[in-house]
């Protein structure tokens, strides 16, 4: 079944999902298929349920209604629980976009892969792990919000790319802390997945890459790490070799550098002029 076939109900925790992040959410899941079920679900007779009338009304979502019973206890996730179940029996949908950076949805998403459904999660960078893990694919909303607003900016200098990229690094920390795979833990894996491959010239395809690293880590995607492609994010892997085969479509394969692939650190060399050193690289 083609992508554009797959048909996905999207249930949405407003508790724990801002309204900025509707169109994103929307946007992504249009990647997967066609959103058949789009429901949100919270308290609307709170006040600053107000500041969502428009955004629902421009994607038509259905706003779910589900009064707090009891202080302390989360009736939204019970309501979102038991319609996911409902939709599930119903056989009209191929997967479920389980929007929430709630961990009390792990179960539910547990349960839903195990009847053969798509599992897509979508939530902040502070989603518990258990949750991300028990998705097919996990997206970081907060990513792909940065991500589209980065894509709409113009082109940066150098000297840009380079500020960037130090805060960038700035994040790791903080970002491993909330539980999104780490970039060492990425490469360690292309490098086995590399060496265990059975082609003559120890080389795998690239979308076979991807593929199996978005089976391996369900929050892979690299724009988790800066990049809107697989192939500008592999590249940027000095270990690895990327080449084209024309003969085969034009498909891409990749593979680890030889020891002549590699290229030797240019070291410099004194040049001795009217009795002061100089260095020349070589």
């Amino acid at each position: 079944m083609l992508a554009e076939d797959k048909k996905f109900a999207v249930l949405i925790d407003a508790d724990n999902v801002s309204a900025r992040y509707i169109k994103y959410i929307m946007d992504e899941i249009s990647n997967y298929g066609v959103a058949t079920y789009k429901r949100i679900y919270g308290d609307w007779t709170k006040p600053n349920a107000g500041s969502w009338k428009e955004i629902l009304l421009e994607n038509s979502i259905t706003p779910v209604q589900q009064y707090g019973y009891t202080v302390g206890k989360n009736a939204t996730d019970s309501a979102m629980i038991i319609d996911a179940m409902d939709i599930l029996y119903s056989n009209h949908v191929d997967g479920f976009c389980i929007v929430s950076s709630d961990s009390d949805f792990t179960k539910l998403a547990s349960r839903l892969r195990e009847s053969g459904m798509l599992i897509v999660g979508m939530g902040e960078k502070k989603t518990p792990k258990p949750f991300i893990a028990a998705c097919n694919q996990f997206k970081y909303l907060d990513v792909l919000a940065s991500t589209s607003e980065n894509t709409q900016s113009i082109k940066t200098s150098k000297k840009t790319d380079s500020s960037s990229n130090s805060s960038k690094s700035k994040k790791t920390d903080d970002e491993e802390e909330k539980g999104m795979t780490d970039i060492n833990v990425i490469k360690a894996a292309i490098i086995k997945m590399i060496n265990e491959s059975d082609s003559e010239n120890q080389s795998i395809n690239m979308a076979e890459l991807g593929n199996r690293l978005a089976k391996r880590y369900p929050d892979f995607d690299v724009r988790n790490y800066g990049d809107t492609k697989l192939s500008r994010f592999l590249k940027k892997m000095e270990f690895l070799k990327i080449e084209s085969d024309k003969s085969e479509g034009n498909s891409i394969w990749v593979s680890l550098k030889s020891d002549e692939d590699i290229e030797p650190i240019k070291t410099p060399t004194i040049v001795s002029k009217k009795g002061k050193n100089h260095y020349k690289k070589k």
